[in-house]
């Protein structure tokens, strides 16, 4: 089975402005698709940006509205599948939400944040309650997560157990947690045996300082390709025959006992 090629998009884009957003990601998905990329990750509430405040409802819509449209044309148009974070409206909810588009315009998951950071999150929206949201893409079963969502070990091998072979983790990670992109994503790969594609926004974004440092890191705790601080578009490969021959020999999932973890629970 051939690699799937995966693009990073580290960008905050611009807050409050969803058409130069679009924008944003139909250059990037052009400079993918021509690096031969079959998958274009954005970050968590690309659509919008972040730090939109109370405007979050306004600009808020459901999981087939305008936007995820304009993302759809966007996939059809260069050929490959894109994953995007924005705020979901679902009646009176918002959820802090993230979607994949195949190439050919169809929705292939939706998924809603279930661990909400700090204040201003909490403030808007309401936590998701569907922890293993997947879809297959090119014969890898691809998993979602958003954010702080990754820094709970039980999402993560919850996605293991699941059968997921690339988590997509579209992220606003801030200083000073830096650590996180550097330290906690590989490790998060090799203990659950998947590979992790970590996608941040970077810069000040009112109150924020968003650190970049998107990565893809491999079930082996390595991380294939590293973005800067800076806007930048990085490229690796997930190799699903890797992935098989770590598997097999690294025996974290088949010496677990789970009768011994039930209190954790």
């Amino acid at each position: 089975m051939p690699s799937l090629r995966t693009a990073l998009l580290q960008s905050s884009g611009r807050p409050g402005a969803v058409a130069e957003n679009l924008k944003t990601l139909d250059e990037a998905a052009a400079r993918a698709a021509g690096a031969g990329a079959r998958l274009l990750v954005a970050p968590e509430l690309f659509l919008t940006g972040y730090a939109i405040g109370d405007a979050v409802p306004v600009l808020a819509e459901p999981a087939d509205g305008p936007g995820a449209q304009a993302v759809a044309e966007i996939a059809v148009r260069y050929g490959l599948a894109v994953l995007y974070g924005y705020p979901e409206r679902d009646g009176e909810r918002i959820f802090n939400a993230s979607q994949l588009i195949g190439a050919d315009g169809v929705r292939l998951a939706n998924y809603r944040k279930t661990h909400l950071f700090g204040c201003f999150e909490q403030e808007w929206f309401t936590p998701g309650e569907q922890t293993v949201v997947q879809a297959d893409l090119d014969g890898i079963r691809i998993g979602l997560l958003i954010c702080y969502d990754v820094e709970f070990p039980e999402n993560v091998r919850a996605h293991a157990l699941g059968g997921t072979d690339l988590l997509l983790v579209p992220t606003a990670q801030m200083h000073p947690f830096q650590f996180v992109a550097e330290s906690v994503v590989p490790v998060r790969a090799f203990e659950s045996q998947m590979y992790v594609a970590y996608v941040n926004r970077t810069g000040p974004e009112g109150e924020f300082e968003f650190v970049g440092l998107s990565c893809l890191a491999g079930p082996d705790g390595v991380v294939r390709t590293r973005a800067g601080r800076g806007e930048e578009l990085v490229i690796g490969e997930v190799d699903p025959e890797f992935l098989a021959a770590s598997r097999a020999a690294n025996p974290y999932l088949a010496d677990r006992r789970p009768g011994l973890y039930g209190s954790l629970a």
